[in-house]
């Protein structure tokens, strides 16, 4: 798969090209600072704990879509991605935090941050307000926005300093992920709106509510540069 994401879905294409924030947030300062090793430590750390956060309600969102799903496939896409944030990508957190001193009751006690509070609510009241496809739209540009990165970084990283972070999100279970969620949301909108959804104003709708999400990931890579900003 290119790190252009194209292997993940006909909408994700099109959202991707229509969220003006798209390279500014998989772009960002902090995703070059993984791919050369010029990251601070202490900015990474606390982007860490910060995500562990964001993970947790990120997989009450993903429990969610099970509520508002129609069909038992989508039931299912949906469990598997909540287990993987739960029993894979969390642990990577743990782990990672361990080996720097942060054990996991410090890591589970992390005050949340203003910028992590807007964006894990934006992603819970599109669930709540909206219906399953309002959901998927703003859960997508994290999934899909991180393997992209993954898979760039993997290809390009001239330093192995963040190797761990970068080997998570490009390889094989997280880029299934990716694919398997790419999938859930060309037949959701298929199964909802009929195969020429991508001409309908819902679709537009909907990409409108990825780009939102989008920019809030630019404001999380934000927040993650800067570790005096953390709450205390």
């Amino acid at each position: 798969m290119s790190s252009s994401g194209t292997g993940y879905g006909t909408a994700f294409t099109a959202w991707r090209a229509a969220a003006p924030d798209w390279d500014a947030y998989t772009r960002h300062a902090f995703v070059e600072g993984l791919r050369d090793g010029t990251l601070p430590r202490a900015a990474f750390l606390h982007y860490l704990a910060q995500d562990y956060v964001f993970l947790k309600h990120f997989s009450r969102a993903w429990a969610l879509a099970i509520v508002k799903a129609d069909t038992l496939p989508e039931m299912e896409a949906a469990t598997a991605t909540v287990h993987g944030l739960l029993h894979y990508e969390m642990g990577l957190h743990v782990k990672i935090c361990a080996e720097a001193g942060i054990d996991a009751e410090t890591l589970a006690a992390t005050p949340e941050h203003p910028g992590n509070m807007a964006y894990t609510r934006y992603v819970l009241e599109a669930g709540y307000s909206g219906d399953f496809l309002d959901l998927l739209a703003a859960l997508a540009p994290c999934v899909l926005g991180y393997g992209e990165i993954g898979a760039r970084l993997a290809a390009e990283a001239t330093s192995d300093t963040y190797g761990d972070w970068i080997g998570t999100y490009a390889g094989d279970d997280y880029q299934g992920i990716c694919r398997d969620v790419g999938a859930l949301i060309d037949g959701a909108l298929t199964h909802r709106l009929g195969p020429d959804y991508a001409t309908l104003p819902r679709f537009a709708m909907l990409s409108a509510r990825f780009a939102q999400a989008t920019t809030l990931e630019v404001g999380f890579w934000d927040m993650g540069l800067s570790p005096s900003s953390a709450p205390a």
